[in-house]
């Protein structure tokens, strides 16, 4: 994808997303500007990423439910205001908490600093890196499909997550078709 390209998906999937890219959002300019994250905005990532699986969604509900909101506080505000700090701090902490996958991790970061990061997602691995590998949510994965996103949006001079989303929403209509 081209630059033009990149912008084109990525607004396509911000006009297809509606009420969840308005929730996205609000919850990342909570993040940003109390530098924490609560309990509340914790369910609503799991309500923001398994919109449309009932029983993910409810079994991560349940499963995140478990943190305290101290420990939810104390972790998050770790991560986001530690500055230089490594991404791989930054998504381990944040998968210390009970119910956080990588996957929730980078939904956070995503939200909480869209220039630099970008939500881990399979169809992005495969549009940027190709086949994903066995056991594709780990850390390390995330780490390098996050390298992968900076450089293309570097080379385009546009945020991580408009990268990241053009091709989520490139691949999803590829689905459909």
């Amino acid at each position: 994808m081209d630059k033009n390209e990149i912008l084109k998906w990525s607004r396509k999937y911000d006009r297809d997303a509606g009420f969840w890219l308005q929730k996205e959002q609000a919850v990342g300019a909570r993040f940003r500007r109390a530098k924490t994250m609560t309990l509340e905005d914790l369910a609503a990532i799991v309500e923001w990423k398994f919109r449309d699986s009932e029983e993910k969604r409810k079994r991560t509900l349940e499963l995140v439910a478990r943190n305290s909101e101290a420990e939810v506080t104390r972790v998050s505000s770790q991560v986001f205001c530690v500055t230089g700090c490594e991404d791989a701090y930054r998504v381990n902490c944040l998968t210390m908490l009970v119910g956080v996958s990588p996957v929730l991790a980078s939904i956070v970061l995503a939200f909480f600093d869209p220039k630099i990061y970008g939500v881990f997602d399979a169809a992005v691995w495969r549009g940027l890196l190709g086949n994903e590998p066995p056991n594709l949510y780990s850390t390390a994965n995330y780490l390098r499909l996050l390298a992968a996103l900076r450089k293309t949006a570097a080379r385009y001079n546009v945020e991580v997550r408009t990268v990241e989303k053009a091709l989520s929403k490139q691949s999803a209509d590829k689905k459909k078709s």
